[in-house]
């Protein structure tokens, strides 16, 4: 774990780099080159890279028609434990697991990279009583709001951190007679690493 992390890191820094020294904000004197955020259209590959650390992974695709944004996506977080997320009923007896599950992201700039999204996402999650390790999943439709900016270093590699807001209907799991339900509401700060492979401006 420790050796992808540093690879993950090294590949990044030297990535950034190269695409930092290549990018001339100035453009030529002929035709100055646009900022990142004046794209007309855009294709964006992208990753919650965090997931990867626990065993998970996610992977993000874009497409920017000037201020908008649709973004598809699949998250899978390994042994990331998403029940501290919750508010309210969050249980500290059970944990709670992102099996592999899909997204749907639409969102608007607000301002230059600023974004804000909705997004509905289909989520099964895995809920493991901490004291019996017994597992039992449940399925969720979640939805809400989101809202993160676009920090490029060069034309093409962006660091993209956010907050997330998510809402869904009541659920539970029975562990023989010990009821969990799933929180209602979950507050999450998101970083995810992107690349625009492809831009019209």
């Amino acid at each position: 774990m420790k050796t992808n992390f540093f690879l993950v890191a090294a590949f990044t820094i030297i990535a950034t780099t190269i695409q930092a020294q290549s990018y001339s904000p100035k453009g030529s004197f002929f035709k100055p080159t646009p900022p990142n955020y004046e794209v007309k259209h855009a294709i964006e590959v992208e990753s919650l890279f965090p997931m990867f650390f626990t065993g998970g992974y996610h992977f993000g695709l874009g497409y920017r028609y000037e201020k908008f944004r649709i973004r598809v996506s699949v998250i899978n977080g390994g042994s990331y434990d998403a029940e501290p997320a919750g508010i309210k009923n969050s249980s500290p007896e059970f944990k709670r697991y992102y099996k592999t599950s899909p997204g749907l992201f639409l969102g608007y700039n607000v301002w230059r990279n600023l974004e804000v999204y909705s997004f509905l996402e289909f989520h099964t999650f895995e809920i493991e009583q901490a004291g019996s390790g017994s597992k039992e999943d449940i399925h969720s439709t979640d939805f809400g709001g989101g809202i993160s900016y676009q920090f490029f270093f060069g034309r093409h590699i962006y660091l993209q951190p956010g907050f997330h807001v998510y809402l869904r209907g009541d659920n539970s799991a029975d562990f023989d007679g010990t009821v969990y339900n799933i929180p209602n509401v979950d507050l999450a700060p998101v970083v995810r690493i992107g690349y625009r492979i492809w831009s019209k401006y």
